[in-house]
């Protein structure tokens, strides 16, 4: 996944136009690095699956 396309899918999920965002085990990392470098990172939550996936929702309020 690259720098672009994951700041897109970030973008979508800030705007609201998707409310969950799968993330494949492979591309967990690159995303990551550039999630926990956003302004907003605390009202993103990430659900862990059993695949070693993740699946990200944007909350309202920050988690704490």
């Amino acid at each position: 996944m690259e720098s672009q396309e994951i700041e897109s899918l970030l973008s979508k999920l800030r705007s609201g136009d998707i409310t969950r965002l799968e993330v494949a085990k492979e591309d967990f990392l690159a995303f990551r690095e550039q999630l926990v470098n956003a302004e907003d990172f605390k009202h993103f939550r990430g659900i862990a699956q059993r695949n070693g996936g993740v699946t990200y929702e944007y909350l309202e309020k920050p988690r704490s």
